[in-house]
């Protein structure tokens, strides 16, 4: 439970104050897992409704201090593990006068390099100052210091400072009542548990897209049931019912607008804009918000996709289905139209991880896991209770390179049975059309030029 109060907040003046203050919080308050500020859309048929939320920045068990200033600033007396807080006006200037010494600091840097910004400081100071003095009468305070210039200066060190200066620009927004369509939140978890917002949803899921958890990693059970469907305009939702209801006047007017898809999660460039320049997605449709891609990913367009908490960890190409929470190594190729079976639906309950330099032919399936090195030729399909013939020569192959593969005397293998196991190459003999298995001896490599 979150509670407040509205008393105002003194500037804190130096950096040993700052120390301080965030000593002090941690006396009283656990760290948080996670914690940032989102754009919140709201719901068009109830505006105390919130339908999806946008981090511009998400911290992930660091920035300790922020969080001290943003919980203050939002005046949170006590808090047990989720974290939502509409953020006024008064918050962005109380924020300001918690984070007075940096803003400072880098503002003197600025009128070092910038001689037009030497009224910079001056400026801060006053509108710190008319805070103390008068906390509502700055609604136009945007007017006062909204330079995108300073705040991108800012933000090179301090990020959840630049985002404070940005909510500056829409102080006049954030006034209650003011606009029916967004609101600007705080929010945070402290233990990963099962999931009860909206908005810690959509935190985890940008956590696993960035890259801050790892893959799997995080609690996202009962996650479906708090997301709604909605109809995706760019990167505007839409409320079907909402649509249905305002059909003929939205049509009359021109207005109605273009869908591009409807889904409870939106797509990953909506929300993420990749970690590295060498990340290749060639139809947006294709990646769910919530996958991880690493540097050297290439997805290419027709069967490929990537389903939220899965994704591939180096450089990978992509033509087929990456399911949900099945991981891939870095080296593999996936061919056009091959998949790999995830949890969600069907009754597989484990995992798949896939190992480095693996190659999964076109349209192959694959339900187990498999370690490096590994072929699954085209066409072929390898799932748990695939009957596999591995003659006792190859056996003792594998073995070399597996030493918990303990061989059995009829040559016959479940495909659970070789889940894991490295350098395994699958394939269907063209004499009676049986799966077989035996070591592999090629060795996977990408095109580093497509990588």
């Amino acid at each position: 439970m979150t509670t407040q109060n509205n008393c105002l907040i003194p500037i804190i003046t130096t950096k040993e104050d700052f120390k301080h203050f965030v000593d002090d919080f941690y006396t009283k308050h656990k760290q948080p897992r996670c914690f940032g500020i989102c754009r919140a859309e709201l719901s068009r048929l109830n505006n105390q409704s919130v339908i999806s939320v946008n981090f511009p920045f998400l911290n992930f068990q660091q920035n300790f201090g922020s969080f001290a200033v943003f919980a203050t600033a939002a005046k949170l007396e006590s808090f047990e593990n989720e974290i939502i807080i509409d953020i006024d006006a008064a918050f962005v200037f109380r924020a300001f006068c918690l984070y007075y010494p940096f803003i400072i600091e880098e503002l003197e840097k600025l009128k070092v390099e910038f001689e037009e910004y030497s009224e910079a400081i001056i400026n801060f100071q006053n509108l710190c100052n008319k805070f103390q003095t008068d906390p509502y009468s700055i609604k136009n305070a945007d007017i006062l210091f909204s330079d995108s210039v300073i705040h991108q200066y800012i933000g090179r060190t301090h990020k959840n400072i630049q985002i404070v200066f940005e909510l500056l620009r829409h102080i006049s927004d954030i006034y209650k009542g003011e606009n029916e369509y967004y609101k600007f939140q705080l929010v945070g978890f402290v233990n990963d548990e099962k999931i009860h917002s909206l908005q810690i949803a959509y935190a985890k899921l940008y956590a696993l897209s960035m890259g801050y958890a790892k893959l799997r990693s995080l609690n996202l059970d009962g996650i479906f049931g708090l997301l709604p469907n909605l109809a995706w305009s760019g990167n505007k939702p839409y409320e079907l019912e909402y649509l249905r209801q305002n059909e003929i006047t939205l049509k009359i007017d021109g207005e109605f607008p273009t869908i591009d898809f409807i889904d409870k999660i939106p797509r990953y460039l909506m929300q993420i804009v990749p970690p590295a320049d060498n990340i290749r997605i060639l139809d947006t449709a294709k990646t769910r918000f919530g996958a991880f891609l690493a540097a050297g990913y290439t997805q290419m367009p027709g069967a490929s996709y990537v389903n939220f908490n899965a994704g591939a960890l180096g450089a990978c190409m992509n033509e087929g289905r990456i399911s949900s929470s099945v991981i891939v190594g870095n080296g593999t190729d996936i061919g056009g139209g091959a998949s790999i079976l995830g949890v969600l639906s069907g009754g597989n309950t484990t995992p798949i991880t896939i190992g480095e330099n693996c190659l999964l032919g076109a349209n192959s399936v694959t339900g187990i896991s498999l370690g490096d090195g590994c072929i699954i030729d085209a066409g072929i399909s390898v799932l748990a209770g695939s009957i596999v013939k591995i003659s006792p020569q190859e056996a003792q192959k594998i073995q070399s390179s597996n030493p918990s593969f303990i061989p059995n005397t009829n040559g016959y293998y479940k495909g659970h049975e070789l889940s894991g196991l490295h350098g395994i190459h699958f394939r269907i003999t063209s004499q009676d059309s049986c799966l077989i298995a035996f070591q592999s001896a090629r060795f996977i490599a990408l095109n580093k030029e497509l990588h």
